[in-house]
């Protein structure tokens, strides 16, 4: 599914009618009577949803129009950034689908005119999409909470198959973050997201949560409710033509081609599978004791010698309280090429039951990619309660 997209419009694909609703004034971009152009040779004017509308209900996108010097002319541009499920739903627990997009046009073409621009249907429909973001909310309903999964997660060395930079396991465990500045794989718990939302937006994951924020508080009064959420964040359009071409995905990064279901789930799938890869089943082992480990590799894993045996219980103890990135840090010493082949024997390592399933509830859904709806949750829970 699609949450967050940005799309960039040139000078000749939208008007502006009311100048005045930017900060500052768009009006003195057209006339060219002041504002000087910056130190990276622009001036931008912005226009974003007040907390205020937000709290009551009323949701636009975030404007910003920009004037910049290219092959010594003078351009204008329009960036509209907006929550799709938001736009539509005033949340975005609720997932779009395909059959969505006309009702996705026809509401931000009325936003955007109260926000006092004009853009035609055919211009939004075929807008460049430079930044995207697909997402899917996993319901967690067997017990387990979005910190289980995030803490192994956190484990797994997506940094180096990925050729990331960073990686946040913060908020008290409640979000993890791989990045560069070109993309994100974000993971997070989606209802501590909206609880430090009533406090302050500066720490959560996602912004303009006032729409939302007591979205789940009548469910969670009836039974709990976990909500465990990833997102896939390309934050430019070089890598989003890049990931297509690497998928294979015959699109253009414009609006209409992009908004599809399997475009989505393709996306999604993807860099799941590159941070099952990077998660060797030694990590979801939780043996009781060394004892039971030993066991556990004797006789699973017949052909190992013992001093492989041994080897194997080093890693494990390591890190089990390193993480596999700081155990990697600290032997670094020894050389990538020894780093390798460790990791190459740790993987084909076997166990009978993997104690904390990580990824089976993930790929489930990814797999199914069945649009969540609060509703059918909501009448779900109702025929839970009838059942009781």
């Amino acid at each position: 599914m699609i949450d967050t997209v940005v799309l960039t419009l040139n000078q000749d694909m939208f008007t502006i009618i009311d100048h005045q609703k930017f900060s500052p004034s768009t009006e003195g971009l057209y006339r060219g009577e002041f504002y000087r152009l910056g130190s990276r040779a622009n001036i931008v004017c912005k226009q974003n949803p007040t907390t205020t509308e937000l709290k009551n209900g009323i949701y636009k996108p975030r404007l910003s129009v920009t004037k910049r010097i290219s092959n010594n002319r003078f351009q204008v541009t329009l960036k509209i950034e907006f929550s799709i499920p938001k736009l539509i739903f005033n949340n975005n627990f609720d997932e779009v689908v395909d059959d969505n997009f006309g009702l996705v046009i026809s509401t931000l073409q009325e936003k955007l005119k109260e926000m006092g621009v004009l853009v035609f249907t055919s211009c939004l429909t075929t807008a460049p999409v430079s930044a995207i973001h697909y997402s899917k909310n996993i319901l967690l309903t067997d017990g387990s909470t979005p910190y289980m999964y995030l803490k192994e997660f956190s484990k797994a060395n997506l940094n180096q198959r990925l050729d990331l930079n960073q990686t946040d396991f913060r908020n008290e465990g409640h979000s993890l973050k791989f990045r560069t500045n070109s993309f994100e794989v974000v993971f997070y718990d989606k209802l501590k997201d909206l609880q430090k939302a009533k406090i302050s937006e500066k720490r959560t994951i996602e912004h303009d949560n006032a729409i939302q924020l007591n979205l789940f508080e009548k469910l969670q009064t009836r039974k709990p409710l976990e909500v465990l959420r990833m997102e896939v964040r390309l934050n430019r359009g070089q890598k989003i033509r890049q990931i297509f071409g690497k998928l294979g995905i015959k699109a253009e990064p414009i609006f209409r081609e992009i908004f599809k279901k399997e475009i989505s789930q393709a996306i999604l799938l993807f860099y799941f599978q590159q941070l099952k890869n990077s998660y060797p089943p030694i990590l979801g082992y939780k043996p009781k004791s060394n004892k039971e480990l030993l066991a556990e590799l004797i006789i699973n894993n017949p052909k190992l010698k013992l001093r492989q045996i041994n080897q194997v219980l080093g890693f494990k103890n390591a890190v089990d309280e390193l993480g596999i990135r700081e155990y990697r840090e600290m032997i670094k010493k020894f050389g990538k090429a020894n780093w390798y082949r460790l990791y190459k024997f740790i993987k084909k390592i076997r166990f009978s039951q993997v104690s904390f399933p990580a990824f089976t509830k993930l790929e489930q859904a990814l797999t199914e990619f069945k649009p969540v709806k609060l509703v059918d949750f909501q009448e779900r829970m109702l025929n839970n309660d009838k059942n009781e």
